[in-house]
């Protein structure tokens, strides 16, 4: 009698046991659209800011190098100001996308 009520609970128990892994959540996919587009928005925040740091870079160079051909002061200046004006105008192109495509 003992040996029929043990076989009894060791088969109940592999039988809960095995309906718990079944009814437990199964894992999902954690990409979604929301997931997507901040990854996206991220990546073009990065690109602007290359393409600004980039553009520093580049008129910090360019002043110099106009100093060092004998430019005007004021001049030199002038162009470093246009270069990161320029900078700034393609960064923002970047991260917002112009007015014919925008980012998404």
């Amino acid at each position: 009698m003992n040996r029929r009520i043990r076989g009894g609970t060791g088969i109940s128990i592999v039988i809960l046991a095995s309906a718990a892994l079944l009814l437990s959540p199964l894992p999902g996919h954690s990409q979604t659209p929301g997931m997507e587009r901040r990854q996206n928005r991220r990546a073009n925040r990065d690109d602007a800011r290359a393409t600004r740091q980039a553009g520093r870079h580049d008129a910090r160079d360019a002043k110099q190098e106009c100093k060092d051909a004998g430019g005007n002061r004021i001049e030199c200046r002038q162009l470093k100001r246009e270069m990161k004006q320029d900078a700034r105008g393609a960064a923002r192109d970047q991260k917002w996308g112009t007015a014919r495509e925008p980012n998404e």
